[in-house]
């Protein structure tokens, strides 16, 4: 598989993601609406039954084409393994980072995008340690892929993060109207 140049994947990349999850129930479809076009999901639904879990996926890509959606499946192209996985699209290989030793794993692995997390508090991650601003910038300087911010992100913090180098940001609350509680 040829890889590409990191500045011409850049280019390529949605600036703005959904992460996708069970806890979103119905919400789904609503923050699919809400998304920008030519953004980014990140199909996820782990702890769904297989079959349910490709029935899903198939709406979604359905509603990713119609609305230019780039749509990235977690996991192994079986669904196999759980939270954490890497995701593939077209050649491309996502992979999550929670450190700097991760997000070298990570490319040294081929993965071409980073979803680097948590960068603030998050509810899909109660009481874990975020990156902030400064261990995020120390995470990723150098590693010469785009990164992702995940954790707690919306628009504007992820405008405050542009300087650092972050190509994007990714959510799951920012992009539902109201929130689960």
């Amino acid at each position: 598989m040829r890889r590409r140049h990191p500045s011409t994947l850049q280019a390529e990349l949605p600036r703005r993601w959904l992460m996708t999850d069970e806890r979103m129930g119905e919400a789904l479809w609503d923050a699919l609406a809400r998304l920008p076009r030519g953004s980014g999901v990140v199909f996820r639904h782990y702890s769904l039954p297989l079959a349910e879990r490709k029935a899903l996926l198939g709406k979604v890509a359905r509603i990713a084409r119609a609305r230019r959606l780039l749509l990235v499946t977690a996991g192994s192209a079986r669904f196999g393994p759980a939270a954490g996985s890497h995701g593939r699209h077209r050649g491309a290989l996502t992979a999550p980072a929670h450190s700097r030793r991760e997000a070298i794993a990570a490319i040294r692995a081929g993965a071409t995008l980073l979803f680097a997390s948590p960068v603030h508090a998050t509810r899909s991650h109660p009481g874990a340690r975020a990156l902030g601003p400064v261990r995020l910038g120390l995470m990723i300087r150098g590693l010469g892929v785009p990164v992702i911010a995940l954790g707690g992100m919306d628009e504007r913090r992820w405008r405050a993060l542009r300087p650092l180098g972050v190509q994007g940001w990714a959510g799951i609350d920012a992009w539902m109207r109201q929130p689960p509680t």
